[in-house]
């Protein structure tokens, strides 16, 4: 499987199906974690989408693209109470294993008011 599929399929079975079972085929024991609420390793991450998931979020996949070993996912995050994130997230990919995450995040993009037409997506 290639890189690209394989944060694909990891967004798949854990953000839209919450199957937690399958974070260790995906998550790497020492994965990096960029983001400054989240804690790094395999273990940081669980505690972050054992809350992130309760939020029921709606993934909407804009692109996912892959250079050599890393991964590009630019998607539309819709929460069960409605607010809207716009958020591209960054990793790097090891042996088939999420091994570094960065993430750009704008909350809450449903309520701002465009000076333009071209749309935010």
């Amino acid at each position: 499987m290639n890189n690209k599929q394989l944060v694909i399929n990891f967004y798949e079975d854990i953000f839209v199906e919450g199957n937690l079972a399958k974070i260790s085929d995906y998550v790497a024991d020492d994965y990096i974690q960029h983001n400054p609420r989240v804690t790094t390793g395999r273990i940081g991450f669980i505690k972050f989408i054992e809350e992130f998931i309760k939020l029921k979020p709606k993934i909407e996949f804009i692109n996912v693209s892959c250079e050599n070993n890393f991964v590009y996912v630019f998607f539309k995050c819709t929460l069960a109470n409605g607010i809207i994130n716009k958020v591209c997230d960054i990793y790097r990919v090891e042996n088939s294993k999420l091994v570094e995450h960065w993430d750009v995040i704008e909350h809450n993009v449903g309520k701002i008011e465009a000076v333009h037409n071209n749309g935010i997506f």
